[in-house]
């Protein structure tokens, strides 16, 4: 009821939308591409002018909740069919506001360079790739089960103009349909579903369909992913990617069997993520795969002259609603992407992720330029939010100057070319090098110096004359003790003999004795005279003189 309320109020709302009368649609061929989680409409507009003014711009209308998950539009001019079929021309595209239209659509401009004069006809390409368009239904089911999705679109083709004849086409990625709108002129043929031709359509014609149906491709969004591409003029180009990565399909209710989905994995979880294909530039060297819990063996990688791809696994097969984080990281040759024109550098590299599938909530393209880099633009094939900041690396000293590049919604068409232009010194390459070798220089300079310098202090100076004068006091004091201990050990000779004359009443033997220590401390004095002398003579003995006396008074009492 709530879904039949909110069209009957869409209807009302685009019978009080004004008609603009001056283009009509003679014929309107929609394409609708559901066999991946982005959605492709490509529409064939065949317009005219019936009116007498030059027109210069046509109008596409969306409704603003599928305006939303618009991530991609492009109009361009279709001439001839099949092989002599080209695209040559592509239109600007913009957002605009016409007086009197309803604030519920969203409206689009395409410009027309040349104008469409009175009877004149012009045949437009437009494709319009929306993300998040294909809704779960149901939301939550268990390893396996088979995953069915949603979309709603509209039978007539929704313009603010009249549509002589107009026909749709559903692309599904298998025969197996759940179930689908079934109005007028509605026919099925194997994985497609038809309707139309209409005619003669008013302004803003539609009739709303549903497509109920199995997709059990994995739906690969990457919540955020950061890209930071590092210029060194040395010869590298230095990618890498950080990927946040969700299931963004029907959630994965009950328990997980890892031996159910070994043993039937395309049964038993044919909805999960298996593995992700990188599509890398053809030169693509030192190629890694990580997780935060370190190193991913389990990927693959082979290459040709054209490409080179690596095919990488999760550690755990990935269902509904599960999440995953990874960086991959490689080295490209700097002469494949960066080339010189009118004076300056410039980048010339991809924008969008090498992993085709995946679809991308919010990229963030962060360039890194060499040092010293000034005069920097940005030529982007799409509007992208831009900013700069500065990163520090090895050796710099005013830091490398980054240019920041965000983009939501981002598709695989938004896999193009950028091109990032900048000035550079060809003499600044040599700054890091210099910087290098010089410190090197002087670090060897110093230990030389070093090496061969007299560090001690002048002799000439108070404290080194005060050292030597404390050294003298040391070797004095030293040679003091030196006679002190003479002087001990003669005071143990004359204890033995006087024990001895105790013993044998030898009186001769003891005299003998006394007599040769007396001449022993007679030379003991003179030694210890001119120590005293010189110790009395410097100021840096004047504590230690004392004690130095009372060995002289004890040595002459002996």
């Amino acid at each position: 009821m709530g879904f039949r309320f909110d069209l009957l109020m869409f209807m009302i709302v685009l019978l009080s939308v004004p008609v603009l009368s001056n283009l009509i649609l003679s014929n309107v061929d929609r394409r609708i591409d559901l066999t991946t989680q982005a959605v492709r409409i490509t529409s064939t507009l065949k317009v005219e002018n019936t009116g007498s003014d030059l027109v210069s711009e046509v109008l596409l209308a969306f409704p603003d909740d599928q305006a939303k998950h618009l991530a991609y539009l492009t109009a361009t001019n279709n001439e001839g069919k099949g092989k002599a079929k080209s695209s040559s021309v592509s239109f600007p595209v913009d957002v605009v506001r016409p007086k009197g239209m309803h604030p519920s659509l969203t409206f689009y401009s395409v410009s027309l360079p040349k104008g469409l004069g009175k009877g004149a006809s012009l045949t437009l390409d437009v494709l319009a790739v929306f993300a998040h368009a294909l809704q779960p239904f149901p939301e939550r089911i268990t390893q396996p089960d088979i995953q069915l999705v949603v979309f709603n679109e509209t039978a007539h083709y929704l313009s603010p103009y009249a549509v002589k004849v107009q026909s749709l086409t559903v692309k599904l990625p298998d025969a197996r349909i759940e179930s689908f709108s079934k109005i007028e002129n509605t026919k099925i043929h194997g994985s497609e579903v038809k309707y139309g031709p209409y005619e003669n359509l008013p302004p803003f014609s539609y009739s709303s369909i549903v497509v109920h149906f199995e997709a059990n491709q994995p739906f690969a969004i990457a919540q955020q992913l950061i890209r930071e591409i590092e210029i060194s003029h040395w010869g590298n180009v230095q990618v890498t990617e950080h990927y946040n990565l969700v299931h963004g399909g029907a959630q994965s209710k009950g328990e997980f069997s890892r031996l159910d989905y070994q043993a039937r994995p395309h049964v038993r979880g044919a909805s999960a993520i298996r593995h992700l294909v990188a599509k890398l530039p053809p030169r693509a060297h030192s190629i890694y795969y990580r997780d935060e819990i370190g190193n991913i063996s389990t990927s693959k990688l082979w290459g040709d002259p054209k490409k080179t791809e690596l095919v990488i696994e999760p550690r755990y097969p990935m269902f509904g609603g599960w999440r995953t984080a990874f960086t991959i990281g490689y080295g490209l040759p700097l002469q494949d992407f960066l080339f010189h024109s009118e004076g300056k550098r410039y980048l010339n590299i991809s924008f969008g992720s090498p992993i085709n599938e995946v679809v991308i909530d919010t990229l963030i393209v962060k360039v890194v330029l060499p040092e010293g880099s000034a005069d920097i633009s940005v030529s982007a094939p799409f509007p992208v939010k831009q900013g700069q900041e500065t990163k520090f690396s090895h050796l710099d000293v005013v830091g490398r100057p980054v240019i920041v590049l965000e983009k939501t919604n981002v598709v695989l068409e938004h896999n193009q070319h950028f091109q990032v232009y900048y000035k550079f010194s060809s003499l600044s390459m040599f700054g890091e090098p210099l910087m290098l070798i010089s410190g090197f220089f002087f670090l060897f300079v110093a230990c030389i110096i070093y090496m061969h310098a007299d560090l001690s202090i002048s002799k000439s100076s108070p404290s080194y004359l005060a050292k030597l004068q404390w050294d003298e006091v040391q070797a004095g004091v030293q040679q003091v003790r030196n006679i002190f201990d003479r002087c001990l050990t003669l005071h143990d000779k004359l204890e033995a003999s006087l024990r001895d004359l105790s013993r044998t009443g030898d009186v001769q033997a003891c005299k003998a004795s006394r007599k040769a220590v007396d001449g022993l401390l007679k030379d003991i004095s003179k030694d210890l005279k001119p120590l005293l002398l010189s110790l009395q003579s410097s100021p840096q003995a004047a504590q230690i003189l004392p004690k130095c006396s009372i060995c002289k008074t004890s040595n002459a009492t002996s």
